[in-house]
């Protein structure tokens, strides 16, 4: 399938400091891509070498088999990009914050394509609202709603659900998946492990570099290991027993733990023990296959090391 997103040992530094060290990837056409890591890793960076707003170091960056640094209007021609800091205008409503868009994107008769938008995004009844007036998950549909008024091939959203609430988050994600129906590549950075899931395909970054890159269930197979999530009745005195006794670390969420164990029989079995001896009682113990948040965590130690 054709390409359209090419990197070939993309790097980009500032000063001292380098942001993206050789990143090689492609984005397949129509394929929703997530490009997950924690803040400082390089995922904005990136996107906007990628979005020509940001000239590379050394490498290479193709959109539509175009070198960006070569045809950076050509290729922006082509794309919709939804930044961490959008620049909505707080004074303008919905209608006129889609206008302005369209008419710096050379849209005529832009009309239809707007209320199509706004039934898109549920926003057609507040369509004369001022921006600044808005929700955070508004702003973020209206941004979006701009970033689509040129009917863009390619979509980046860069952290597009941060500091958006639960409900929005989840009509933001219905909203990408029927764009993906009509055929627009989406590629997206996001923190969230639980919305990296719902991508085709996943590249882990840290520090700057891809530690790795395939489907989320094969990434989590990469390691070979089981998760075993513990309920108990002191997590935080469980996690300094596994790691005092069996040099095991885990993952605290709230009264349970997720901890990262080599594929094999008889190992919740033990961890429980261990724990018990150590007198904390054990409600329950299960062994599940390894989130991407376990196997991020796993191989960033493994990076370390």
């Amino acid at each position: 399938m054709e390409a359209t997103i090419k990197l070939t040992d993309l790097r980009k530094a500032y000063g001292e400091t380098v942001a993206v060290d050789g990143v090689s990837l492609e984005v397949r056409r129509g394929e929703m891509f997530g490009l997950v890591g924690p803040d400082g890793a390089g995922k904005t960076t990136a996107i906007r070498v990628m979005c020509g707003l940001t000239r590379a170091d050394g490498g290479k960056a193709e959109l539509f088999g175009l070198n960006v640094a070569k045809h950076k209007k050509q290729a922006q021609n082509r794309i919709g990009y939804l930044s961490q800091k959008f620049s909505l205008y707080g004074d303008l409503s919905i209608d006129e914050n889609i206008e302005f868009f369209a008419e710096i994107n050379d849209v005529a008769d832009y009309e239809a394509r707007r209320d199509e938008l706004l039934e898109f995004t549920r926003l057609k009844k507040f369509r004369d609202r001022p921006a600044e007036k808005l929700s955070g998950g508004m702003k973020q549909k209206l941004a979006l709603a701009c970033a689509l008024i040129h009917r863009p091939e390619l979509l980046f959203l860069d952290e597009p659900t941060i500091g958006v609430d639960p409900v929005s988050r989840r009509d933001f994600w219905k909203i990408l998946s029927e764009l993906k129906k009509e055929g627009v590549t989406i590629f997206l950075t996001t923190p969230y492990l639980d919305e990296a899931e719902r991508c085709e395909r996943v590249a882990l970054m840290s520090d700057g570099k891809i530690i790795a890159l395939d489907e989320p269930d094969a990434v989590k197979a990469s390691i070979n290991k089981r998760a075993v999530e513990i309920v108990c009745g002191n997590a935080r005195t469980a996690r300094r027993i596994l790691r005092e006794r069996l040099d095991l670390d885990a993952q605290l969420f709230g009264d349970r733990l997720s901890a990262l164990v080599d594929a094999g029989e008889g190992m919740t079995e033990r961890l429980v023990a261990a724990i018990e001896a150590g007198g904390v009682e054990v409600e329950s113990a299960r062994e599940t296959v390894p989130s991407l948040e376990n196997v991020f965590i796993q191989l960033i130690e493994r990076n370390e090391r």
